[in-house]
C-alpha cells in the first residue's frame, strides 16, 4: 500500500462530534461540527453515513471532487480513498460509522438492500427532500436512544435490527435517485450491478468467472473489462471478497464443522479452502473461530 495511502482509524470518528457506540462496530454522530481537515489521502476501511445539517464541505472521492449542502445525504463505502477534506465555519451533519462486518451483518440476508447500497458508491452524495430528511433524523433519534440501553439482553440485536430498518429507508432514497438516472445507466453499470448481484447469490458455489460470463451471455473478457471500468477492481477480487466475507459469518455465526463449511461453500478439500481463507484473511479458519 502507498504510505500516503493510509487506513483511516475508525475510532477517531469518535472526535467528530457527540458520539456514542456499540463496541467497534457503529458509532452514532448527533452533532459533527469537528469534521477532520484532511490535507492527505485516506483509504476508509468502514462506512460513513451522513446528513449534512447547515452549511457545506468539500471532499476529494477517489481524485474526483464531491460537494456537500444542506439537505444532501453522504454514504461513503470502504476502500474509497478520501482527500482534501474542507467544510464552512458553520457546518453541522448528523450521521453514523459502521464498521464493514457489522455492515454486512446487517444486509447479509437482504440482498436488494445490498445491490442498492452498491449504487451509493459511485453516486455517494444524494439531495433529499423535506420529507426525507425528517425520516433520517426519526430513524436516527431511536438508534441514538436505544445504544444507550446496554441493559438489554439483546442490545446488539435490537440495534441490528433497528439499523436495517433505517437501510430500508435509505435504500427507498437510493431508490428514487437510481429511478431518475437509469436512463443514463452505461452498459458497463449494468453489466456490472448484474453481476455484483449473481455473486451475492451464488459466491458460495461459483467462484470461476467464466460462470458468471455465461451467466450474462457475455465474454469474461468484456466482463472483466465492464467490472474494472465501474470500480476499479478485477471480477476476481470481487467474487474473493464476497466468499470471504460469507466464510466469515459462517465460521462466526455456525456451529458446523470446518469440514461441513468446507462442503457447503464447494471447496476441493479442507485443506484447499483454508489455504485459501488464509490467503485473504492472514489467519487459518481454526484460528479466526478462536479469535
Amino acid at each position: 500500500m502507498d504510505k500516503k495511502i493510509a487506513l483511516s482509524d475508525f475510532e477517531k470518528v469518535k472526535q467528530w462530534g457527540t458520539s456514542a457506540s456499540l463496541n467497534d462496530d457503529l458509532i452514532l454522530l448527533s452533532d459533527v461540527t469537528n469534521l477532520p481537515q484532511m490535507t492527505e489521502p485516506h483509504r476508509l476501511n468502514f462506512i460513513v453515513i451522513g446528513l449534512c445539517q447547515q452549511g457545506s464541505a468539500r471532499y476529494m472521492l477517489d481524485t474526483e471532487e464531491k460537494i456537500i449542502n444542506q439537505g444532501d445525504i453522504i454514504i461513503v463505502s470502504d476502500r474509497h480513498v478520501v482527500d482534501h477534506v474542507t467544510s464552512s465555519d458553520d457546518f453541522e451533519c448528523v450521521g453514523m460509522a459502521l464498521s464493514m462486518k457489522f455492515f454486512y451483518e446487517v444486509i447479509r440476508e437482504v440482498s436488494d438492500i445490498s445491490a442498492l447500497f452498491l449504487y451509493s458508491r459511485y453516486h455517494p452524495v444524494m439531495s433529499l427532500s423535506e420529507q426525507e430528511q425528517q425520516m433520517f433524523h426519526d430513524d436516527f433519534k431511536i438508534l441514538n436512544k436505544k445504544i444507550t440501553e446496554t441493559q438489554n439482553h439483546f442490545h446488539k440485536e435490537l440495534m441490528r435490527t433497528l439499523i436495517l430498518a433505517m437501510f430500508y429507508d435509505l435504500s427507498n432514497i437510493i431508490y428514487r435517485a437510481q429511478s431518475i438516472k437509469e436512463d443514463h445507466q452505461t452498459r458497463s453499470d449494468i453489466i456490472f450491478t448484474r453481476f455484483i448481484r449473481l455473486v451475492e447469490e451464488n459466491c458460495r458455489q461459483q467462484r470461476r468467472v467464466s460462470w458468471y460470463a455465461q451467466q450474462m451471455n457475455i465474454t469474461p473478457k468484456y466482463l472483466s473489462q465492464s467490472v474494472r471500468n465501474v470500480s476499479g477492481r478485477t471480477p476476481n477480487t470481487w467474487i474473493d471478497n464476497y466468499v470471504t466475507l460469507e466464510l466469515r459469518l459462517a465460521l462466526k455465526n455456525s456451529t458446523k464443522s470446518i469440514k461441513e463449511i468446507t462442503l457447503d461453500f464447494n471447496f476441493p478439500n479442507q485443506s484447499f479452502m483454508g489455504k485459501y481463507f488464509k490467503e485473504h484473511t492472514g489467519m487459518s479458519p481454526s484460528d479466526y473461530r478462536k479469535n
